[in-house]
């Protein structure tokens, strides 16, 4: 038996699942949750197979949710089922751990071939869901630091830049002298289009290029 929790702050939505669900021969619904908070209360309480997750709750929403379920339950697996499409909440949702993501305007025989599939270790995404990933692929491709990667010495140097330390310190810390800094310095602009320290400081921050390349 696949057991199920499902977790929708809308009164109908949740018996619209349990009620067709309950048809299934293979899936037990062994609980309901009307927020996010209380999902995760639940998962840790009922131990379910699978959470089919809205994203939009109180107290804690559904991505919020999902991390904190594949943070302590990682065996888990956690469905969306939304009316959202937009890359704002698929990306952050796949990120969160999410193994499906669907629109509640699926068919209810899909819905049930999607939780299967999940449980057999395959992903199922809506196709409007896997356009928004396609899409934004595309553009994590355009980004400069992945047009022009970063040496692992620049990507030290830019790591130390980010700690706020002046040339100086960056050759000391990298046992280089400062001409040199200063060269992969002018580099770094250049790779990643920025003008200045600030920008390329505030770059590395939200790229995840902080570490340096001796990090794991």
């Amino acid at each position: 038996m696949i057991r199920v929790l499902i977790a929708d702050d809308h009164h109908v939505v949740r018996r619209g699942l349990l009620f067709f669900l309950k048809t299934q021969k293979d899936i037990e619904v062994i609980g309901e949750a009307q927020n996010g908070k209380e999902a995760v209360a639940l998962t840790s309480e009922l131990k379910p197979d699978i959470v089919l997750m809205d994203l939009v709750m109180p107290e804690l929403d559904g991505i919020q949710a999902t991390k904190r379920i594949k943070a302590k339950f990682p065996d888990t697996q956690v469905l969306m089922l939304t009316s959202f499409s937009d890359s704002d909440h698929v990306i952050p949702a796949i990120e969160a751990g999410a193994a499906g993501y669907q629109l509640k305007d699926i068919e209810p025989d899909e819905l049930v071939t999607s939780i299967r599939r999940i449980m057999a270790g395959e992903n199922t995404l809506h196709p409007q869901a896997t356009t928004q990933l396609i899409k934004s692929r595309e553009m994590q491709e355009d980004l400069p630091h992945m047009k022009h990667t970063l040496t692992p010495r620049e990507r030290d140097v830019l790591a130390e830049l980010t700690k706020g330390k002046s040339n100086r310190e960056i050759a000391s810390s990298l046992f280089v002298t400062e001409k040199t800094v200063k060269t992969h310095i002018s580099n770094i602009f250049s790779k990643l289009e920025v003008q200045d320290r600030t920008q390329a400081a505030l770059y590395a921050v939200k790229h995840g290029l902080t570490e340096s390349s001796e990090q794991p």
